[in-house]
């Protein structure tokens, strides 16, 4: 009998050890579940994380869509420079040359056509001999000794006229520097 007494015990031990751990167990489950305040306000925040990146991908999409209308013709824009170079040329020419009713109607057409890239955000780069040498907006084609003394490391020629196309420079002016 003494020996059932024992097993009892020994089970009735088991058993209370198994209800601590069981009871432990439950505490530990129910410590590591959300509650539902914790629940509403990670949800929360992940939606308004979620709306902060929509609305960032819709200005940056609506920023692209604008320069993509804004610059769309430069490539056109930078093909028609060179015959807004020879037009510059050819009334160079004409004037030392050639008769008067000539250069006006060169002159007309020439007006006209620039006008017509202006309108559409052609801006000419504004150059002058004395200038300081800006790699923003000018290339230095080469370098010369400088004439006079106040324009080392200034512009001392303007070789090709350089043109934005709104605010971006689609051709730098080309110049010389002087050394």
């Amino acid at each position: 009998m003494d020996e059932n007494k024992d097993i009892h015990e020994e089970n009735l031990d088991t058993n209370s050890q198994n209800t601590e751990n069981t009871e432990q167990e439950n505490q530990e489950n129910v410590s590591q579940k959300p509650t539902a305040e914790e629940l509403l306000a990670e949800e929360k925040d992940r939606y308004i994380r979620l709306y902060a990146e929509f609305e960032n991908y819709k200005k940056r999409t609506l920023k692209e869509k604008n320069e993509f209308y804004l610059y769309a013709s430069k490539d056109l824009m930078t093909s028609m420079l060179g015959i807004l170079d020879d037009f510059e040329r050819a009334l160079k020419e004409i004037a030392k040359n050639g008769n008067e009713s000539d250069l006006k109607g060169v002159e007309l057409i020439y007006q006209k056509f620039k006008n017509k890239l202006i309108e559409k955000g052609l801006k000419p780069i504004d150059v002058k001999v004395g200038d300081d040498f800006n790699v923003d907006f000018h290339e230095a084609i080469t370098q010369i000794p400088s004439p006079t003394p106040e324009l080392k490391g200034k512009i001392v020629d303007v070789i090709e006229t350089g043109y934005q196309l709104h605010d971006k420079v689609i051709r730098f002016a080309k110049v010389v520097t002087g050394n």
